[in-house]
């Protein structure tokens, strides 16, 4: 997923509004690579078919690997988000929280917490609220250990802010919240020259999927950035091929 992510996120140079159908090709390859990978590592078969870049694959099965870990879940989650593909959304919130910890990775706790808020939502289950303050608090200032202030702050917690002002129906201060993840995100990723040129900066995933999310529950997103491509927030190009 990160050789297709960073070639997604390179795209919006060029096309910074992402309203070539190409540069929507490049995102949505980018969430077929992430979703397979998880497909892959949860499935008791030898292998899992998967679409990725217009063909169907064989993808063998991998079980738990460093890589299938909790900020790739996110991340998974995010893109499909983004590109609109229900059925993948549906697969990765069936992804067992005990095989993200088999990876071997650390991560604060709240992270599960997020995780497990982001499941629920989609799947309809009535623990949103509970696990969503659960993760609020875990990403608390003084609460999180591992991820650095700086990140957490600026970078890991506006999407949870964001959420919450989604699933609260709050559009005015959704805006304004949205306005801050975006500033936030330009500080972190512009404060030196090796950070300004890190494709992961380009473009503001997780708060662009929060806001697909609002725009499409018919939220008025007034916000504009470099870091949210219209096109992907509007999915202009959505179902104009399969995935």
């Amino acid at each position: 997923m990160s050789s297709s992510l960073i070639l997604a996120r390179a795209r919006t140079v060029a096309d910074p509004t992402a309203e070539w159908l190409e540069t929507w090709e490049v995102w949505v390859t980018a969430m077929q690579s992430g979703s397979a990978m998880f497909a892959a590592a949860a499935t008791s078969a030898a292998s899992v078919e998967s679409r990725i870049h217009h063909e169907m694959r064989t993808v063998p099965a991998t079980g738990p690997q460093p890589w299938v870990d909790a900020g790739n879940w996110v991340t998974a989650f995010w893109l499909a988000v983004i590109c609109r593909d229900k059925k993948r959304l549906d697969a990765l919130c069936q992804v067992p929280i005990s095989l993200l910890r088999e990876s071997g990775s650390v991560y604060d706790e709240y992270v599960y917490s997020w995780i497990e808020t982001l499941q629920s939502y989609w799947l309809g289950r009535g623990d949103v609220g509970q696990k969503l303050v659960e993760a609020a608090r875990g990403a608390a200032p003084g609460a999180a250990s591992i991820a650095g202030p700086e990140l957490l702050s600026k970078i890991l917690w506006p999407p949870i802010d964001l959420f919450h002002r989604f699933v609260t129906g709050d559009q005015e201060r959704f805006n304004d919240s949205l306005v801050d993840a975006l500033t936030w995100h330009k500080e972190f990723w512009t404060a030196d020259a090796e950070r300004a040129q890190d494709s992961d900066g380009f473009v503001a995933v997780g708060p662009l999927a929060v806001a697909c999310f609002a725009h499409d529950a018919g939220f008025p997103v007034e916000v504009e950035s470099e870091y949210l491509p219209k096109h992907l927030l509007r999915g202009s190009w959505a179902g104009e091929f399969a995935t």
